[in-house]
Formats: structure tokens, C-alpha cells, sequence
């Protein structure tokens, strides 16, 4: 069976709120539930996407297998057996997850237990019949656990369109954010180190995969990223998780723009410029930080700390507005739902092959960067900007389609290795050319060691170093022919 769920993250004050207002029309029922979570010592299932759960709630016991691409953001579609169980250890007799779960039988052990006091509602929305399950508990793993506070909508019938009807619905009433974790990946997070920033990883994708299926998988994968780096903001201001919150908006909005031609939807264009508002948001203490890392005196390191304070705090204030949740549940339900693939735009783009629509992503921006950084070190600043934007998506591009391309693994790796370099030393350059407008704009121009940040001699280097790099670029070969 194919389950369909969209979840959100609350505050207890704001599930507090939300049972005393209880917009579903009905009375909760009300259940104890407590779920053992199996698996091998090495995490074998875990590794392979699956997780195996037996939950209790009265005297029944029901064992859970659950399978996903691992790329799911808030709205999850995946394969789900279950059953029931006399007791608290596995049932492995069953036809249908003996194959999944092949050789680890032997070895499952439980690893961590989720205990929650659940309000369950049925809701009918026109067509569609949604289960709701509002869940207030913890997660408990060897000696450590966490709190657990979340809101499920699973649909059951009809259109997936109510479950973010709902969603909106909710944040209405409180503050909820876009659910990414499932229940066992939190289980799972506990018994390994303290979460921070979050890299981005390949999307599973395949060659007979449409154009428009690989796009929403590559979609969902950096909504999940972005939502991983923005809780560990919510833990500590660090860095590297608003550097990498900045990288998965980037991600996404690069992903937009490569693959424009699929869509002919008016919300595609509000969205793209939601995500530019969201990621613009991060800017300044992106910036600051980066600052920091090359201030050479310790009055200009204190004061661009100072900064970094208020910087930050602006952070949070967006990341914590009605503005950015709705973005997050409305660009989930825009990936998941995928009505735009009915709208106006052409079908046969739809259904090209994903790796077909991959070559030709990559044909046209190698045109650009090839010809546009024919002369970095003579050409202005605006004209290395829009390479530099270019050779971004072109490494995005080559990052988000380089699972269709295992056959030419090793010049897949050459060329990204050869795009870094480039990407690194333009990067660089748009730092000096931004710093003096950001240190006038923070009143630091004055301040001992603000001109180090951008040398003219620092700026005569660079751009010998991209001219490097762009012609290290142009003669390693293509992967995609």
C-alpha cells in the first residue's frame, strides 16, 4: 500500500493552542501509543531506505515497514506494509517484506522507542478523507531522548490537495513548520552525534525517469536540505547550517531556472521569487561571516562581530515569519501535487527522458561559461557576475543529474573538480567587489583593516587565478557526451 502524508512541526504551546481551538469539526479520539523501532547493529535497514516498527496502542500491536527514497520533504509518498503481532518482536513470515528485509532478520535488535499521546481525527474535505494525528511525546534512544511535537495529515481518498489545505489551515492558528523527519530518522539522529549543518546529497534518479519526476525528486531534496540547516539554526548560530540553508535556496532556484521550460504556471513565478526574497534574508550574515574569516585586525574582527549579532537575529525573525512557513508549505505542495504538469506547458517535455533533458541543460550552459569567460581578467564586474551565475548552475546542473551519468563517473568528478575551481576564485572576486558596499553599509569603511578585505592587489591575483580556471574548465572533457 502507498501511503501519502504531509507532516508539520509545532511548539507545545502551539499544539496547546490548536486542541483549543480544534478546527476539524469533531471531538479527537484520544490514544496512548508506544512504537519499538528495529534494526541492526550497523543500521542495515536503515541504510536501505526501510525502517520496521511494532506500535502498541491499547492491546493491539501492529508491525510497520516502511520504504522511501530518503528525498521526501514534509510531503511523504512511500511504500508501507503493515500488520498485526502478538508480541514486541518481529514478524518476518510475511511474503511481502521477507525480500525487503532479506538478511537481517537475524540481527534486528531494537534500537529506540517513540512514545506519544495522539489526537486523531477524520476530516472530509469535498472528495478527499483525511486522517489527522496530532502527536505529543519524546524520543527515546540508550540514554538520550527528545522531544516530539507534530501534526500528520495522511490522505486516505481523493485529491492530496486537502492535506495542504489543512496545512494552511493550521499555521493559521500556530506557527507550523514544514516536517521533514520522519519519526524514525529522529530515533535514528539520537544515537549518532549532535546533528549540525547538512551537505547537500545525490537525488536517486534514473535514465528512463521523466524530465518532470526528476525535477520534483531534485525539488523536495533541497527543500528537505534547506529545512535540516534551518533547525540547526534553530539550535546555534552556526555558520556552516546558514551557509548551507543559503546553498539549498540556491540549489532550488538554480533547479527553477534550468528547468523553466517545463512549467506554464502562474504560481511558479511567485514561488521563484519567494525563494529569492527567503534566500536574500540570509545574505548579510553570510556576508558578515565571511568577513570575518579574512578581517586582519581585532578591532575590525569585534565590530563585524557586533554585526553579526543583529545580523543573525534579522535571520531568525524571517525564518520564524508567516511569510517563510507559507513558502515552505506552499512550495512542498506545488513539488508533491505536480498539477502544473497539467497546465499549458508541453507535454512532450514532461515526459522527455531525464537524462535527454540533462544533456541539453548542460549544452546550453557550457555556452555560457565558455564564451562569456573568454576574458575575465579585461571584463567588469557585472560581466563576471552573470559567468559566475552561469558556471553556478552548470555545477548545480552537474551536481543534481550526476547519478544518470555512472557510466562516465570519472570525468563526471574531473569536471566538477574543474568547475570548483572556477566557481572558488569567482566567488572570491564577487567578495571584493561586495565588501566595500557592505562595509559603508554596516559603518565600518573607516575601521582598521576594512581596505584588506578588498585589495587591489588581491583583486589583480584573482583574476589571473579565474582566467586559470576557466581555461582549466574549457579543456576537460565533457561527461555528458
Amino acid at each position: 500500500m502507498q501511503e501519502t502524508e504531509l507532516k508539520l512541526e509545532l511548539s507545545p504551546s502551539g499544539a496547546a493552542q490548536l486542541l483549543k481551538k480544534n478546527p476539524f469539526d469533531s471531538a479527537p479520539t484520544i490514544l496512548q501509543q508506544k512504537s519499538i523501532y528495529f534494526d541492526t547493529p550497523g543500521w542495515d535497514l536503515s541504510k536501505r531506505g526501510l525502517s520496521l516498527r511494532i506500535r502498541q496502542s491499547g492491546n493491539e500491536r501492529i508491525q510497520t515497514v516502511k520504504a522511501s527514497d530518503g528525498a521526501a520533504a514534509g510531503s511523504f509518498t512511500r511504500e508501507e506494509f503493515e500488520g498485526p503481532v502478538v508480541g514486541d518482536a518481529p514478524d518476518l513470515d510475511d511474503p511481502q517484506i521477507r525480500d525487503l528485509l532479506a538478511g537481517a532478520g537475524p540481527k534486528l535488535v531494537p534500537l529506540f522507542e517513540v512514545h506519544v499521546k495522539r489526537h486523531r481525527w477524520n476530516v472530509m474535505d469535498g472528495d478527499a478523507t483525511i486522517e489527522v494525528a496530532l502527536d505529543l511525546g519524546k524520543v527515546v534512544a540508550a540514554d538520550r531522548e527528545a522531544p516530539l511535537c507534530e501534526i500528520e495529515f495522511e490522505k486516505k481518498a481523493g485529491s492530496p490537495t486537502a492535506l495542504f489545505a489543512l496545512a494552511r489551515k493550521v499555521d493559521l492558528i500556530t506557527p507550523a513548520h514544514l516536517g521533514v523527519l520522519s519519526k524514525a530518522e529522529r530515533g535514528y539522529r539520537l544515537l549518532g552525534p549532535a546533528p549540525g549543518a547538512v551537505k547537500a546529497a545525490p537525488t536517486p534518479l534514473t535514465s528512463d525517469m521523466s524530465a518532470a519526476t526528476a525535477f520534483a525528486r531534485i525539488a523536495a531534496a533541497c527543500l528537505r536540505q534547506f529545512r535540516l540547516n534551518e533547525t540547526a539554526l534553530g539550535w546555534s548560530r552556526d555558520a556552516e547550517a546558514l551557509h548551507q540553508a543559503r546553498i539549498s535556496l540556491r540549489r532550488l532556484r538554480s533547479l527553477c531556472s534550468i528547468c523553466k521550460s517545463l512549467f506554464n504556471d502562474s504560481r511558479f513565478d511567485h514561488l521563484r521569487g519567494e525563494l529569492r526574497w527567503l534566500a536574500s534574508e540570509l545574505g548579510d550574515a553570510r556576508n558578515i561571516d565571511v568577513m570575518i574569516d579574512r578581517a586582519s585586525s581585532e578591532a575590525l574582527s569585534r565590530r563585524l562581530q557586533d554585526a553579526r549579532a543583529d545580523a543573525y537575529g534579522a535571520v531568525e525573525a524571517s525564518l520564524s515569519s508567516v511569510r517563510a512557513r507559507s513558502l515552505m508549505i506552499d512550495a512542498a505542495g506545488w513539488i508533491s501535487i505536480r498539477d502544473w504538469r497539467t497546465d499549458q506547458s508541453d507535454e512532450t517535455l514532461h515526459e522527455q527522458s531525464s537524462r535527454d533533458f540533462a544533456s541539453g541543460v548542460f549544452d546550453k550552459l557550457w555556452k555560457k561559461v565558455a564564451k562569456g569567460g573568454n576574458d575575465l581578467i579585461d571584463a567588469d564586474d557585472e560581466t563576471r557576475h552573470e559567468v559566475r551565475i552561469a558556471a553556478k548552475k552548470l555545477r548545480y546542473a552537474a551536481e543534481f543529474f550526476e547519478p544518470l551519468y555512472k557510466a562516465h563517473a570519472k570525468r563526471h568528478r574531473r569536471f566538477i573538480t574543474a568547475m570548483s575551481g572556477l566557481q572558488d576564485e569567482l566567488g572570491s572576486l564577487n567578495d571584493l567587489a561586495t565588501a566595500p558596499d557592505m562595509l559603508s553599509a554596516l559603518g565600518l569603511s573607516d575601521v582598521v583593516g576594512a581596505e584588506d578585505l578588498f585589495s587591489a592587489d588581491d583583486k589583480a591575483k584573482l583574476l589571473h587565478q579565474a582566467a586559470e580556471a576557466h581555461d582549466t574548465l574549457v579543456e576537460t572533457k565533457r561527461f555528458w557526451r
